[in-house]
């Protein structure tokens, strides 16, 4: 391994590093939706990891057949940019269609009180919720489809700074470079991801939304949304 690999390799560690902090999409999804969904913090950190492996994933495969088949980098990069529009607007879609669902699912939850007269002319009342009381098949199939969905949107997401990464090692004809460069951006990556959803989903737990617990999947969707529009607008 020359130096410049070596030196391209830690440059890739520190980017992976950077790239995932800077976007928010890369860990609040995960947080917000893991939280309003109520799940436990090792199914979050598993879907947080097979996303993260997806996203990667498709970034390292183009950039290696790019770079073995001499295709170049600016067609390469507007395939990415091209990838990363569609998952940003399929996230902002993703959000806002979430958000108006928690909404409608709040209103539809908003306790109310019910009066009722026992023996000795006493009146008692109670509050409770609909939504809470039941469980309809069409939220449950919302429950199973949103991993789903959120894997999707990250295996079309792209890795930009990947593909720059290793065409140096791929002008060096050196397909070790190459792999160890791309794994060492993915790895961090991921790596980088779980950490941040890790310590952001247990620190969460601890929060009370109090009255406003009801529009936790509204609170989410609206996350999300918003995580997608950093992507479109500030290309974050």
């Amino acid at each position: 391994m020359t130096d410049a690999v070596s030196i391209l390799a830690g440059t890739a560690a520190l980017i992976g590093f950077g790239h995932t902090l800077a976007g928010p999409d890369h860990y609040l999804p995960f947080i917000v939706m893991g939280k309003a969904r109520k799940w436990s913090l090792a199914k979050t950190m598993w879907i947080t990891f097979l996303c993260g492996i997806g996203h990667v994933a498709g970034s390292v495969v183009l950039g290696l057949l790019g770079a073995t088949l001499g295709i170049a980098i600016g067609k390469l990069e507007i395939f990415e940019a091209w990838r990363g529009n569609i998952a940003a607007q399929l996230l902002i879609i993703f959000g806002f269609t979430y958000c108006i669902w928690g909404i409608h699912r709040a209103i539809r939850n908003k306790p109310h009180s019910h009066a009722h007269v026992h023996e000795g002319n006493v009146v008692h009342t109670h509050q409770h919720a609909h939504v809470q009381s039941h469980a309809h098949p069409h939220e449950l199939n919302k429950r199973t489809m949103t991993p789903w969905v959120l894997f999707t949107i990250f295996v079309l997401g792209p890795c930009e700074p990947l593909i720059p990464l290793i065409m140096y090692p791929a002008a060096e004809h050196s397909m070790g470079g190459m792999l160890l460069v791309a794994g060492i951006f993915s790895v961090v990556t991921v790596a980088t991801m779980l950490s941040v959803v890790l310590v952001s989903s247990w620190g969460i737990r601890f929060v009370k939304l109090g009255p406003i617990e009801r529009f936790s999947h509204a609170l989410a969707g609206a996350a999300v949304c918003v995580s997608g529009l950093a992507i479109q607008l500030l290309g974050l």
